[in-house]
C-alpha cells in the first residue's frame, strides 16, 4: 500500500471515530461542542473535541457514556484521566482527543484559544 494510499484510510478512521464521538456527546447532552483539527499542530491525534457538563455528575455521565460508545465502536481501549473528581475528563481515543469539562473548569483553562487556529474568528470558550 502506498504512502498515500495509508494516509487516506488513516484519515477515513479518524473521520469515523470523530463521528462516533460526536454522536455519542450529542446523546449525552454535552453543551459547547467544539472540534478542532489539530492534525497539522500536533502528532498527537488528528481532532480535537471540547464539551461542557452541567456539574460533575452530569462530566461523569457524559464521559461513561461515550467510553461505552467507543468500545461498541470497535475502537482500542481509550485512556481516561480526571473521572475520579469529575472537573475535567481527559478521554484519549487515539486519533481523537476529547476534554469534557465542568463550565468553570473550561473557562480557567480555555483550551479552544491555545489549539484554535490563529485567526480573530477562531473560536474561545467565555463561559
Amino acid at each position: 500500500m502506498s504512502t498515500s494510499q495509508k494516509a487516506s484510510v488513516s484519515a477515513d478512521l479518524a473521520a469515523d471515530l470523530l463521528d462516533a464521538v460526536l454522536t455519542s456527546l450529542d446523546d449525552s447532552k454535552a453543551e459547547d461542542l467544539v472540534t478542532l483539527d489539530i492534525a497539522g499542530k500536533s502528532s498527537l491525534a488528528d481532532h480535537m473535541v471540547i464539551v461542557s457538563g452541567r456539574s460533575h455528575r452530569h462530566v461523569g455521565a457524559i464521559a461513561d457514556h461515550l467510553l461505552k460508545d467507543l468500545k461498541k465502536a470497535g475502537g482500542r481501549a481509550a485512556t481516561v484521566e480526571g473521572q475520579n473528581t469529575c472537573d475535567w475528563v481527559l478521554i484519549d481515543a487515539g486519533d481523537v482527543i476529547v476534554h469534557i469539562f465542568r463550565p468553570e473548569v473550561r473557562g480557567f483553562y480555555n483550551l479552544e484559544k491555545m489549539w484554535a487556529p490563529e485567526t480573530d474568528d477562531a473560536p474561545q470558550y467565555i463561559g
